[in-house]
């Protein structure tokens, strides 16, 4: 896990007195961010089942199935949450976990973006493309702020559509999703859903590489002005 602030994803919650409990009784467990980390694809794979699952129910069952990926989905980001707690405020990170931290989080959205295109697809047959498309968007997000880190940039995590703006959207698709075969054709919302956070996604790669080229240029142009002044 990254070991300072700036290198850290802000989280307001991170701060509530119930968050840094658990957390503090998730070390006390000895339980590692690593194995944190990667809680996370379970819970996002239960989330990806739960909404495929969805696609082919009927009756009293499709009423519950989004409920269930909604848990899933907020399982994955407690999970996110409480890995950097452990690691950074716990004094427990270790060299590999950045990798940790950040492959689970790659693999944890192309589930629930691929599936919610899958279960939108009893409404238009593209639909499972959009939601491959979202999900490659999605990774690319993430490697373009790694990638200008690398280079020397801070940290990016601006939206629009940053995992945290992708998973509130998915979540309320979701909820909406429960309603949706009393008033409109099933999948309707969760297209919708997969759609906006593809969009968006091209957006915060876009926002984020001319953050990143803007920052590398003039810090370029501030080093020549300093060799000059030697």
């Amino acid at each position: 896990m990254p070991s300072t602030s700036a290198n850290r994803r802000p989280i307001k919650s991170r701060d509530h007195r119930l968050a840094q409990r658990t957390a503090a009784w998730l070390n006390q467990r000895g339980i590692t961010p690593n194995q944190i980390s990667l809680a996370s694809i379970g819970f996002a794979a239960v989330a990806a089942l739960m909404l495929v699952a969805w696609r082919h129910a009927a009756d009293g069952i499709q009423w519950i199935l989004p409920l269930l990926a909604i848990l899933g989905i907020q399982g994955r980001l407690l999970c996110n949450l409480f890995d950097g707690m452990v690691a950074v405020e716990g004094g427990r990170s270790t060299p590999a976990g950045e990798l940790y931290n950040d492959m689970p989080d790659r693999a944890a959205d192309a589930l629930l973006l691929v599936a919610a295109g899958y279960a939108a697809g009893a409404f238009w047959s593209l639909a499972p493309w959009m939601g491959w498309l979202a999900a490659l968007l999605a990774v690319v997000t993430a490697y373009v702020r790694v990638l200008g880190a690398s280079m020397g940039a801070p940290m990016r995590f601006s939206g629009p559509m940053a995992k945290q703006h992708r998973m509130a959207l998915l979540s309320a698709a979701c909820l909406l999703s429960v309603f949706e075969p009393a008033f409109w054709p099933k999948g309707c919302v969760l297209l919708l859903a997969v759609t906006v956070i593809a969009l968006g996604s091209a957006l915060t790669v876009a926002r984020r590489t001319r953050d990143i080229h803007a920052y590398c240029e003039d810090h370029a142009a501030d080093r020549s002005k300093d060799a000059g002044d030697v």
